[in-house]
């Protein structure tokens, strides 16, 4: 990914609205990102924890950010995967994650959810600069650059589900 100022990231919020993305809290350390590791720009709000933000280049819309809701119902004590890298974590390593799509459906109330690393750290764990929490999980036998394409095409596809009204 290409490093990102600021104002771009907050131009790039498609599911809120212009006021909501000015009040956003965006990190503070976007020139010391790891740009060239990075597929996009995911934050926790430490300010407002049950929500977290992605923004996500794409061919086809520039930069596309998303405002995500974590579900508190969601979680327990059992293992779940990562529905964008593939990781697997205990206890509430994954959260459900919903998006309110974009334009006059999100404003409806209609969402798309999806299961993703708590902390955001899927482009780690797809380059294998962050290990898997130990688990008994099925041995994987990609190598990190296709895991980095499963990851990215997930995340496209994700971005896709929001846009669409």
């Amino acid at each position: 990914m290409e490093p990102i100022t600021e104002a771009e990231a907050r131009a790039s919020f498609v599911n809120c609205s212009k006021g909501d993305a000015k009040r956003l809290n965006i990190p503070l350390d976007l020139d010391e990102r790891p740009w060239a590791d990075l597929d996009f720009l995911g934050w926790v709000d430490p300010k407002a924890p049950m929500q977290s933000c992605l923004v996500v280049p794409t061919e086809e819309h520039g930069l596309v950010g998303l405002v995500l809701r974590r579900n508190t119902s969601a979680g327990g004590r059992r293992a779940k995967m990562c529905s964008l890298c593939t990781t697997t974590h205990s206890g509430q390593g994954v959260s459900l994650m919903v998006a309110a799509r974009a334009g006059k459906s999100g404003r409806d109330g209609n969402t798309v959810g999806l299961d993703i690393c708590a902390e955001l750290e899927c482009s780690a764990y797809a380059r294998g600069l962050r290990s898997a929490p130990a688990m008994s999980t099925a041995h994987e036998t990609l190598l990190p650059e296709q895991k980095v394409e499963r990851l990215q095409r997930n995340l496209l596809e994700f971005v896709r589900r929001v846009l669409r009204d």
